[in-house]
């Protein structure tokens, strides 16, 4: 079933019910620059995939505080280069692969929302469908 099923009452109910819950591609954009937390894939209600990236960038703060303070030892003699070598590690692996996963969402991000509208779409004229069948159960 589909939108074309639909009777005048049943799609002005159909529009006015998907206005409030379809996704916009434009906050979903507005969101990327939040991209490093997730926070568009919350809101496109990828909750692992935004869980990863939110683990990714909390991974790469943490290393990037580590490598602050092997930097500030290195100075003044006391850690090792091998600890500084870690630390840079430790804070750019996370990092890199965070940048690509946003540059990457940024070509998707329209096609997730349409992907999420088209759900949200297809199950709510299900539900009006499943109504208007119960009604004429109903009245017979």
């Amino acid at each position: 079933m589909n939108r074309s099923d639909l009777t005048l009452n049943e799609l002005l109910v159909f529009n006015s019910e998907m206005k409030n819950v379809e996704k916009s591609a434009a906050i979903a954009y507005l969101m990327l620059i939040g991209g490093h937390l997730g926070v568009h894939r919350f809101y496109l209600k990828k909750k692992v995939s935004a869980i990863i990236q939110l683990v990714l960038f909390l991974l790469a703060s943490g290393g990037y505080i580590f490598f602050g303070f092997m930097t500030a030892f290195i100075d003044e003699g006391i850690g090792s280069v091998a600890l500084f070598v870690v630390s840079l590690v430790l804070f750019l692996v996370p990092a890199i692969a965070l940048l690509i996963w946003i540059i990457v969402d940024l070509c998707l991000i329209s096609r997730m929302v349409r992907e999420y509208n088209s759900v949200l779409e297809h199950q709510l004229v299900e539900q009006i469908i499943h109504h208007r069948t119960q009604q004429q159960q109903q009245q017979f």
